[in-house]
């Protein structure tokens, strides 16, 4: 199978795209290298996708993403460095290709950064999805996962939260972008019969975790000495899914795709484990053996006050069943983090 992956290089991505390759199939990676964070962890974490070695001499961002390219072009992978919002690039490389799936990973991410800039959020999540939709109408492809969120929950007060609940409440443009994006889905499968899978994620870390993200910025600073921003009492909590678990859960959504028809299915894929912000705090400390210095500051708008899956759905439809558990998770994270010294 050739899956074309969007934002192959970035956290999930590209542990995505590590598997598929072990599993045998071809792999289209489209990436922009946002300026979100350093391109170099994308270049890090690509080549420890395709198992290279990290023998890289970096100079500037063109340079660096061109010999990238080169270096790991294969018979069956191919980085291209595209933004989805730009269709007539993204058409080039659908013409070039014989795509059996779409996996659609890449997003404008975080509650916060979508406060202050709404309409780029916009644009990439929903317009830049509805060219990958477009495409897969015009080139007839009939497969597709799209990764969603738990925040697309906002502060629904019944826990756990289930896929029949309603979410028509958003309290964050990134979170009303992926409903957008799950709403149009259904457009385009009822409209043009594109089978379809929207992964609600619940709070993903592990490995490769993006360096803005809650664990790892915490494990960073903690690290360094550094006060760590510490927002509200500690009580927040969230259903923290370990990366592996979540790699589980997309290829047994292909699965699926793969034997049945007429599909049209929002699933979430958490641990269904709820962990406090400061039991979360404490499972670093205990791991990297450091104290934390907490900056104590108010919560912050857009976020949600807890997160907890209900997987029954995963369960009986995919057969997802998580085996990470947060004691465990955190501690491969940590190990993770001494190794690479991220």
């Amino acid at each position: 199978m050739k899956y074309l992956v969007t934002g192959g290089s970035g956290f999930i991505g590209s542990h995505l795209v590590e598997q598929l390759l072990k599993n045998r199939h071809s792999v289209i990676n489209i990436d922009n290298f946002d300026d979100f964070y350093d391109y170099r962890i994308k270049i890090r974490n690509t080549l420890e996708s395709v198992g290279k070695p990290f023998e890289f001499s970096f100079h500037n961002k063109e340079h660096d993403i061109q010999k990238l390219i080169f270096e790991t072009s294969t018979k069956h992978y191919q980085i291209y460095n595209q933004d989805i919002r730009d269709k007539a690039g993204l058409e080039k490389i659908f013409s070039k290709h014989k795509i059996d799936a779409v996996i659609h990973l890449a997003a404008l991410a975080g509650v916060r950064p979508s406060i202050e800039k709404p309409l780029e959020y916009e644009e990439v999540n929903v317009k830049g999805t509805m060219n990958l939709w477009e495409l897969c109408n015009e080139f007839n492809i009939k497969k597709i996962i799209c990764a969603s969120s738990s925040s697309i929950y906002g502060n629904n007060s019944k826990i756990p939260f289930s896929e029949s609940d309603n979410v028509d409440q958003p309290i964050s443009p990134y979170a009303a972008t992926k409903k957008c994006t799950e709403i149009l889905g259904h457009v385009y499968h009822h409209l043009y019969g594109i089978n379809m899978i929207h992964l609600r994620f619940f709070t993903v870390y592990g490995p490769r975790q993006r360096p803005d993200l809650a664990i790892h910025k915490f494990t960073k600073l903690m690290s360094e000495n550094k006060e760590i921003p510490f927002y509200g009492d500690g009580s927040t909590s969230r259903d923290y899914t370990y990366i592996d678990d979540i790699i589980d859960g997309i290829q047994k959504s292909i699965q699926y795709l793969d034997k049945n028809e007429k599909v049209y299915e929002i699933i979430n894929l958490g641990e269904n484990e709820v962990i406090t912000l400061e039991e979360m705090l404490a499972g670093i400390e205990e791991n990297l053996e450091i104290k934390p210095r907490k900056k104590i500051l108010p919560m912050q708008p857009g976020d949600v006050h807890k997160t907890n899956a209900d997987i029954t759905k995963a369960k009986t439809l995919i057969g997802y069943h998580p085996t990470t558990r947060f004691q465990n998770g955190i501690k491969k994270f940590v190990e993770w983090f001494l190794r690479n010294g991220s």
